[in-house]
Formats: C-alpha cells, structure tokens, sequence
C-alpha cells in the first residue's frame, strides 16, 4: 500500500495527495455502516428513559417515515440523538455537524435546534425555561423545529410504539449519505 510521504503537511506534494486522495473515497463511502455501528452503540443505554436510546432514534423515523416525510428527513429523524455518546452536552450539535453536508438546510438547522425545542417538554421540570425555543420564532424554520419535536421526537418514548428495525432504514441512510450536496471538499478535482 502507497502511503503520502511528508512529515508535515506543509511539505505535501501533488504525488502525497494522489495516494491520500486514492484512500478517501473508498473510506467515505463506508460513511453509513460507521452511522449504524454508532446507532448500535445507543442499544442498551437507557438513561432513565423508558426506551433506549437506539429504540428511540427509531421510533423517531418510524413516526416521520409513517407520516410520509422524504427520505432526507427520515434519515434527520434517525440521527437525530447519534451525538448522545459523545456529546452528551451538546448531542444536537454533534447530530449536525453529521448531516449538514448531505441534507437540505432547513433540515440542517432543525437538527442542531431540535434539543432546546424538545426543551418544551421538560425544561420547567429542570428549572429551565420551556420557552426557550421562542428565541427562534422569527426564524423561517422555527414551525419545522417545532413540528419534529411535537409529531416524532417528542412522542418517541412508548415502549408500544412502532419500532422498525435499523435495517430498514439502511437503503435510505444509503442513498441520503451517498454524496454530499455541501462540502468544502465537494468540488475537489480528481488527481491524475
């Protein structure tokens, strides 16, 4: 295996970025089965939920793809928590950061804003104001904020509720995450 041969970047060569180049694409495609081996991780953690968190994702995307919601938007609904192992401070923000280059905006933002409007919910409960979310309401994505967290996140907890399996959502997680629509590497010339 060719390996780029500078010690720091600033020492790279065309010829250290042809191999490196060589070695993303196929490390990026496998982008959705490193997305389901960290859903997998949400199995089991419970967090004084009635659920886990896995089977809360799911639910999510069950009750969005249930509605008729596009698959962009499903896909949202399934990460949406991914960020709970690692930022367990700030999960919304790290959901985003996964899904802002392969989804619209809007979609983008309702993610990274999903918690403090979830916050409705709960928040008196903690001593928190429930209405922070108002801090948004000129936003143009305010009422999709809103409408996530009202129809599928918040409602997501019922160990009843309709669960599809992970591998139902693969195809999507798939087609959604197979190239990106904003990317400051999207536009990058293949070497030759």
């Amino acid at each position: 295996m060719d390996r780029a041969t500078f010690k720091r970047m600033q020492d790279s060569t065309a010829a250290d970025w042809k191999v490196i180049a060589g070695e993303f694409m196929p490390y990026a495609a496998k982008l959705p089965d490193r997305l389901f081996d960290h859903l997998r991780l949400l199995a089991g953690d419970y967090g004084g939920f009635p659920i886990d968190r896995l089977a809360h994702c799911l639910q999510t995307a069950t009750l969005a793809h249930r509605d008729g919601r596009d698959e962009e938007y499903v896909v949202c609904a399934l990460l949406h928590d991914i960020g709970d192992t690692l930022g367990s401070w700030n999960h919304p923000d790290v959901a985003a950061a996964i899904v802002k280059p392969f989804v619209r905006p809007e979609y983008h933002w309702m993610v990274a804003q999903h918690g403090v409007f979830q916050g409705y919910y709960f928040f008196h409960h903690l001593g928190m104001d429930r209405n922070a979310r108002d801090q948004f309401k000129d936003h143009p994505n305010y009422a999709l904020a809103e409408e996530f967290c009202a129809k599928y996140d918040a409602p997501a907890f019922d160990p009843a509720g309709e669960t599809l399996p992970l591998e139902f959502f693969a195809p999507m997680v798939r087609r959604v995450f197979a190239q990106p629509k904003q990317s400051l590497y999207r536009d990058a010339k293949p070497l030759e």
